[in-house]
């Protein structure tokens, strides 16, 4: 089965909308769904923004059966030459750029305590087409420079608040993870909220568009 974690109601509209719900609940305070969604058996589970709600929601679809993860959403791009408003993307690694914990362990940030790399490997589907692109997860929206000079320092391309969360749980989980991402914003073309704001609609009517042939390849 498919779990299916996405931090918005108004992100999980799109597919909540073609499901055929047979049974909803609630598990560890995260409302699921469970019917079939493009004729496959699906859980799915709108978290709630940040990095704990994503990873109770992971938590509750996993528990609920699902045997593979899929997050998406919308995120913000951090290069203007390689990530533009409405475009999605396949994320092929996530780093919680927030974690830090380079002074007792030597490591580079983002690295989990125990781990070595700092980026985690995501489940990239073979046949599914689109572009992939290094996201960078943490807990806070903003325009910061600071932030924006790390998240490029660290390697990544686009920027959320869950999908690093996701990917972790996955990891420790052993189930695989996949993460696509419709980009709403991009660094340096003006406010992130006010673009957020503006093409949270658009940029998820793009990602709409795919979702067949995404959850097609989720297995």
């Amino acid at each position: 089965m498919i779990g299916i974690v996405i931090a918005m109601d108004s992100e999980a509209e799109v597919l909540i909308d073609r499901m055929e719900t047979e049974n909803m609940g609630t598990m560890y305070g995260k409302t699921f769904r469970e019917g079939k969604v493009f004729g496959k058996d699906a859980v799915v589970v709108v978290s709630g923004v940040g990095k704990v709600n994503a990873a109770a929601g992971t938590c509750a679809a996993i528990s609920r059966g699902a045997d593979v993860i899929l997050n998406f959403g919308v995120a913000g791009g951090l290069k203007p030459e390689n990530t533009a408003v409405g475009e999605v993307f396949l994320i092929d690694k996530a780093v919680q750029y927030d974690v830090d914990c380079s002074q007792p362990n030597g490591t580079e940030i983002g690295t989990l305590d125990g781990e070595t790399e700092n980026f985690l490997p995501l489940f990239c589907p073979k046949g599914l087409g689109l572009p992939r692109r290094a996201l960078g997860t943490g807990d806070r929206f903003n325009d910061s420079p600071d932030d924006h000079a790390l998240l490029l320092r660290l390697g990544c391309d686009i920027r959320d608040m869950e999908g690093g969360a996701v990917a972790e749980v996955c990891k420790y989980a052993g189930v695989p993870c996949i993460s696509v991402k419709a980009v709403s914003d991009v660094y340096g073309a003006g406010s992130t909220t006010e673009q957020f704001r503006m093409n949270l609609k658009r940029a998820m009517l793009e990602l709409a568009a795919e979702l067949p042939e995404i959850i097609a390849a989720a297995e």
